[in-house]
């Protein structure tokens, strides 16, 4: 087996590679990656304010804040998510969607991963954490 060395470019590919994946799955509920965080992250986190939920995306994904809330007020116009005064919650047709993708997600995740040793992929965690948390750093630093 080769050796690869870590570097943007191998972790950009692997990237494009599995969101390829994962768009094909959206696709198929006419649901976009943006959506699919937002219906993520307020299933995992019930309740968030609009404007919290879009500045979480914003921080994670690094988009706009007007393609974040345009996601955002499309899953509100869609009857995906309701403004309530707890905040934002998933309608039912919120959840069936948000329970379709996830177990989609995790029945991918479970075949791309499936081979990899444990040890690795804990090893790769800790890497991409680390890249991530230093990339943070030079972004805040402007």
């Amino acid at each position: 087996m080769t050796t690869t060395t870590v570097n943007g470019q191998i972790i950009g590919q692997a990237h494009y590679a599995t969101r390829a994946v994962l768009e094909s799955l959206l696709a198929r509920s006419g649901t976009t990656f943006h959506q699919a965080v937002a219906l993520n992250a307020t299933a995992d986190g019930a309740g968030a304010t609009k404007r919290a939920l879009t500045d979480r995306m914003t921080s994670t994904l690094k988009i706009e804040t007007g393609t974040a809330e345009a996601a955002v007020d499309s899953l509100i116009d869609g009857g995906l998510l309701a403004e309530t005064g707890a905040g934002l919650e998933l309608t039912a047709s919120g959840r069936a969607r948000q329970d379709g993708i996830r177990t989609g997600t995790a029945r991918i995740t479970a075949g791309l991963y499936a081979d990899l040793p444990a040890e690795d992929l804990a090893a790769a965690g800790r890497v991409l954490t680390v890249l991530t948390e230093r990339a943070n750093v030079v972004l805040a630093a402007g």
